[in-house]
């Protein structure tokens, strides 16, 4: 606890302001960066001594399953890059683009978590985002005001008071399942460090990334590991996606062919129960039935995470699902308590279209970061009254700029079928670009003519840009060719979207160049 004089000193004391951003990493980091970019006053609080949110902690012992490329096709200081660089936050300032490459080691393009926070705590520095650090969020009521309500967030400094909150706190919570003697295992959270396990037998529940992270990260020391879940694992070179286990982790499943001291179990655990020589894990099998018993040293949980939303659901706020997530409309606003957003990995509450069942990439960095300057923007225009310019778009220059943004814009590729580029029609015909939007809510709209540029992946590992078409208030899907060399401004391209774009408002007889 800091003494009076230290108080003082640090930024945003107890008191109201416009916006209150909760929590300090990337997405808390990334949105007070584009509210600040827009001029909107606003305070960020934080529970930690320093930026970094769950980069301080996790991942235990991996480096993160992004990643970063020092030497890629396209300049550091550029749009494109970041195409390739998973990990750095999003500024329009040179000197505050690419961190993360200056705190790589060399060894891996994968960031060790010290390397993560490193560059999150550079971003945060030479941005100069202000955060006051060690403030516990409690509780939080609404006060009705002369000119509106307020939220009050109760803190371990004082209350705080906003017409607009934003919680950016994480999927951070440990979660654990209902099953008998669960009591007995530690979460993922609590794991200890990995010298610690040596000789022990290790039981895990879990076949996500968590898990087989233990089970890499253990395997070393571990006599031997149980890696268990009813359902069978699939990597992520089996889906062709990122969707399953990644597979940078294909060791414990060698291992367990091989049987050298790992188990990969599809199995339920029907319980567990101490007795004198470890814990006893009860399972009973997915593929016959049968009940069988192991003992272990150590049981550790690597069951997720949930939403650390505290008294919210008491204000209203609906959740959805095991992680509790808040129900939220596709600019990450509560759908039941309005005023209230959410940025960060809780932005996965927005699901999108999910098409061909992929999700998007919402609860990891190179998601979350768009998602934080998208909805900075939205607050400012929606809450503050902020003009944001949209620029006139030429209509010859319609097609190449659009099959340009579906072969070099980071912001489609790493949120396929989940945001888009969007350019609208006037009712004089006049093309206006609305920017980098959530699909979802672009598709929504009644009135305006519109094309959305997406990129979209099959689940077979097919990728292939997708222009969306609202003409007279009807929509239209149309999926351009795919590509080996994912270049798609070729003339075929431009080909299928002037077709696509044949009754768009000025685009008859618009040259394809």
């Amino acid at each position: 606890m800091t003494d009076q004089a230290d108080q003082a000193e640090r930024p945003f004391p107890p008191g109201e302001y416009p916006v209150l951003v909760v929590g300090s990493g990337p997405g808390g980091l990334q949105l007070s960066y584009g509210l600040r970019k827009y001029g909107i006053p606003h305070a960020v609080i934080s529970a930690d001594p320093g930026a970094g949110g769950m980069f301080r902690r996790w991942p235990l012992f991996q480096r993160l399953l992004s990643w970063t490329k020092p030497y890629a096709p396209a300049d550091k200081e550029t749009r494109e890059y970041q195409r390739y660089d998973w990990n750095s936050l999003i500024a329009d300032e040179p000197g505050l683009r690419a961190l993360q490459s200056e705190h790589l080691d060399g060894s891996s393009y994968f960031p060790s978590r010290p390397e993560m926070q490193a560059n999150l705590e550079a971003f945060a520095d030479r941005a100069q985002i202000a955060v006051r650090y060690g403030v516990r969020w409690e509780r939080t009521r609404r006060e009705a005001g002369p000119d509106g309500d307020r939220f009050v967030v109760e803190t371990t400094d004082g209350e705080y008071r906003c017409r607009y909150l934003v919680l950016a706190v994480g999927v951070a919570q440990p979660l654990s399942p209902p099953t008998p003697g669960i009591e007995l295992a530690k979460h993922y959270a609590e794991t200890r460090e990995a010298s610690t396990y040596a000789g022990r037998r290790v039981f895990i529940i879990g076949k996500q990334n968590s898990g087989f992270e233990l089970a890499s990260g253990l395997a070393t020391w571990a006599s031997s590991i149980a890696v268990c879940s009813p359902t069978p694992a699939k990597t992520s070179v089996q889906t062709k996606s990122l969707v399953g286990v990644r597979a940078r982790y294909v060791q414990p499943f060698e291992d367990s062919f091989l049987g050298l001291g790992v188990r990969v179990l599809d199995a339920s655990i029907t319980g567990l129960s101490s007795v004198e020589d470890g814990i006893r894990v009860d399972i009973r099998r997915t593929d016959n039935g049968e009940g069988v018993s192991l003992v272990a040293d150590d049981v550790i949980a690597a069951t997720g995470f949930t939403c650390p939303l505290l008294d919210l659901p008491d204000l209203g706020v609906s959740t959805f699902g095991a992680s509790k997530l808040p129900a939220v409309t596709p600019f990450w606003e509560s759908s039941t308590v309005p005023g209230i957003y959410f940025a960060g990995t809780i932005g996965q509450a927005a699901p999108g279209l999910r098409k061909h069942g992929i999700p998007a990439n919402s609860g990891a960095v190179q998601g979350a970061r768009y998602n934080a300057l998208i909805l900075a923007q939205h607050i400012a225009e929606r809450r503050f009254g902020v003009v944001v310019e949209r620029p006139v778009v030429d209509h010859a220059e319609l097609i190449p700029y659009l099959l340009r943004e579906a072969t070099y814009a980071p912001e489609l590729w790493h949120q396929k079928a989940y945001l888009a580029r969007v350019v609208t029609a006037s009712s004089d015909g006049g093309l206006r670009d609305q920017g980098i939007l959530p699909l979802a809510h672009a598709l929504d709209g009644r009135d305006d003519d519109m094309v959305a540029m997406t990129i979209e992946a099959d689940g077979n590992g097919g990728l292939y840009p997708v222009a969306y078409v609202r003409r007279g208030g009807m929509v239209t899907e149309h999926m351009l060719p795919p590509d080996p060399l994912l270049q798609f401004a070729t003339a075929d391209h431009r080909a299928a979207l002037a077709g696509a774009l044949e009754a768009f408002p000025g685009m008859a007889g618009v040259a394809l160049g």
